[in-house]
């Protein structure tokens, strides 16, 4: 059974045995009001049909999506085992691969947002610069996140062999890491898409320097 490696991630200096710190990301229900200005003249009901809605911001909604729909059956997963409702080998070849490729995904999801797309958005719209702060400031809290929820997997995987309350525990500590980093994420996904579809039906792809 190999373990998912963190080395994706080794520059992080979090302590990742710590329990997860309660963050604005957690505290906050939407985007501050001086940052929905565009999104009042382009609410979510408008953007499917939209003219401007081009190929980068289809994939990227795309992408969003099949971040939710796999913490989704990845907790879902936990649950059942957790409740005696999946075999302990049916588990682990469900649940080791789909957590590695959603991490591994996640993580270079933002990694592309803070190097390409978030530099080009805040320099085309200055009044939506804090909103850009918040979201880096959700990756950062995220990412501590995903490699609290690395080391919670690895030692639950370790504890599939030995079964018993030791594999309980493991568990219910990854339960806790999952869930600190699921419930972040829905939260900054929708606000991310809150900020930055607008923009782009406002001024379209081209424009923005993300469009083919």
């Amino acid at each position: 059974m190999r373990e998912m490696p963190p080395s994706w991630a080794a520059d992080c200096g979090d302590d990742v045995n710590a329990p997860p710190l309660v963050t604005a990301l957690d505290a906050r229900t939407g985007l501050p009001a001086d940052l929905t200005y565009l999104l009042a003249r382009y609410p979510r009901e408008q953007w499917r049909g939209h003219n401007n809605l081009g190929e980068m911001a289809r994939f990227w909604l795309a992408r969003h999506d099949m971040f939710r729909e796999l913490g989704r059956m990845l907790e879902a997963a936990t649950t059942d085992f957790r409740e005696g409702q999946l075999a302990t080998a049916e588990f682990r070849v469900f649940f080791a691969p789909r957590l590695q490729f959603f991490l591994e995904q996640l993580n270079d999801h933002h990694y592309v947002e803070d190097h390409h797309y978030f530099p080009l958005f805040r320099a085309a719209e200055a009044k939506l610069s804090t909103g850009f702060d918040l979201l880096d400031g959700d990756h950062a809290a995220l990412h501590a996140r995903i490699m609290a929820s690395v080391e919670a997997a690895n030692a639950f995987l370790r504890a599939l062999a030995d079964g018993g309350d030791a594999q309980m525990r493991a568990a219910e500590a990854y339960a806790v890491a999952s869930g600190a980093l699921l419930g972040g994420l829905t939260r900054h996904l929708t606000d991310e898409e809150d900020l930055i579809v607008p923009l782009i039906l406002d001024r379209g792809e081209a424009a923005l320097g993300v469009g083919h």
